[in-house]
C-alpha cells in the first residue's frame, strides 16, 4: 500500500487546562462513574461536558501536556515518510481518536495505525479504551484496516529509558534538576 494511503494517528493521555473551571471536570467526572455504575450510555449532560473540557481553548502556557504531545509528534512525523500523520486524546482534549480516525479516512488513509505515547503496561486507557474505540471504529469503517501498535516491547523501552539516562549523569544535570546548595536536587 503505498504512503500515501497509510495514515498513523499518536494518541496522548490529555490534559485539563489550567483555566478550565474545576467544576466541569467535578461534574464529567461524576457523571462519568454514575454511566459506569449503571452501564448505560453517556448522558446528553455528560457528552455536552466532554465536549466542552475538550474544547476549551489552550496556550502551551495552560495546558503544557498537549505543547508537549506536539512536540513530540514534529520529531514523529517526519520519520514516517509521506504517511497522512495525526494526533489524538484520550480525555480532556481534542480531537478525540474517533475524530483523527475519520479525518485521515477523509484525506484517503485505508490502512490506520494507532500507537499511544502512554508507554507502560496497565494502563486502562492503553488496554482497555483505545482497543475498546478501534472495535467501534473497525465496525463503523470495514473497508479501512485499523491496527493499534501495543503493547510495546518492554525490553525496546528498557533499552530507550537507559541511553536516556546515559545522556545524563550527577556532572550534567538535565533541565528538571535544580543546585541547591552545592548539591543537585531532581
Amino acid at each position: 500500500m503505498d504512503d500515501a494511503r497509510r495514515g498513523i494517528v499518536l494518541v496522548g493521555h490529555g490534559g485539563i487546562p489550567a483555566d478550565c473551571p474545576r467544576e466541569l471536570v467535578t461534574n464529567l467526572k461524576r457523571l462519568e462513574a454514575q454511566r459506569r455504575e449503571s452501564g448505560g450510555p453517556p448522558t446528553a449532560e455528560e457528552r455536552e461536558l466532554d465536549r466542552r473540557i475538550r474544547l476549551w481553548p489552550r496556550t502551551a502556557e495552560t495546558d503544557p501536556y498537549k505543547a508537549g504531545l506536539e512536540s513530540l509528534a514534529a520529531h514523529v512525523r517526519p520519520l514516517l515518510s509521506e504517511s497522512l500523520f495525526a494526533i489524538a486524546y484520550n480525555e480532556f482534549c481534542a480531537p478525540t481518536l474517533e475524530e483523527a480516525v475519520a479525518d485521515l479516512i477523509a484525506a484517503g488513509g485505508r490502512d490506520i495505525t494507532v500507537v499511544s505515547s502512554m508507554l507502560t503496561p496497565g494502563g486502562s486507557h492503553s488496554e482497555v479504551e483505545i482497543p475498546q474505540t478501534l472495535q467501534r471504529l473497525r465496525e463503523q469503517h470495514p473497508h479501512v484496516v485499523l491496527r493499534y501498535a501495543w503493547p510495546f516491547d518492554l525490553d525496546s523501552v528498557a533499552a530507550m529509558l537507559a541511553r536516556h539516562l546515559q545522556d545524563f549523569s550527577r556532572d550534567r544535570p538535565g533541565p528538571g534538576d535544580r543546585k541547591i546548595s552545592g548539591a543537585l536536587e531532581s
